[in-house]
């Protein structure tokens, strides 16, 4: 992602708070020129941080441009909802055991497996299932791919966006192994191949027939 300077980086949290903006206004309000506003925001937009908008005009002529920060500029601004996760995690095992954390774990499971089985057809062939729970994967962070390895199916996980929350409550992991197993279903068997809370890079389950 593009390092921000200090210019790019003011830009940046202007439209964070105001939401849209055009260049005559961001110009002004940072006394910029237009043309170093537009080569800035520019920059951003090839990096995927800023998108253009329509905006509403006030008398005659085509309405100015808008310009707005996209969903990927989220990773530029401070996220703790991984430690609220970990801390939540603390707080029910300290106060009600971990009987109680296992409880909180198997509800998560249901839910999730509840919304996998509405979007994975347990009707098609075995490839189809498996890719269509790596889109999932994916649309939930986890930036997941299927590969083939000749023998078996190999659904790769490269990212982890509870990691942290895995850390300090293993059940996570075994919770989503269990997941998967259900959801892809009785005729083929999930197994862990490789564990990033193990010291693997990445996580990755084998799927193979039965």
């Amino acid at each position: 992602m593009l390092a921000l300077s200090d210019a790019k980086r003011r830009l940046v949290e202007r439209l964070k708070r105001v939401g849209t903006a055009t260049v005559p206004e961001l110009s002004e309000l940072f006394g910029l020129t237009d043309t170093a506003v537009r080569q800035h925001l520019e920059a951003l937009e090839a990096n995927g941080l800023v998108e253009r908008t329509a905006t509403r005009g006030t008398g005659r002529g085509r309405p100015p441009v808008g310009w707005r920060l996209t969903a990927l500029a989220d990773d530029l601004f401070p996220d703790r909802h991984g430690d609220l996760t970990v801390d939540l995690l603390a707080g029910i095992r300290e106060a009600l055991g971990d009987e109680a954390v296992d409880r909180v774990i198997d509800a998560r499971l249901a839910a999730q497996e509840r919304t996998y089985r509405a979007l994975v057809p347990s009707d098609a062939a075995v490839p189809v299932r498996v890719r269509a729970l790596a889109e999932l994967r994916t649309a939930e962070g986890y930036l997941a791919e299927v590969l083939d390895d000749g023998d078996a199916l190999v659904l790769v996980e490269h990212h982890c966006p509870v990691c942290d929350a895995a850390r300090s409550c293993q059940g996570l992991c075994r919770s989503e192994l269990e997941l998967f197993q259900r959801v892809l279903g009785d005729d083929v068997s999930v197994t862990r191949a490789s564990h990033l809370l193990s010291g693997d890079q990445r996580c990755s389950y084998r799927v193979s027939a039965r």
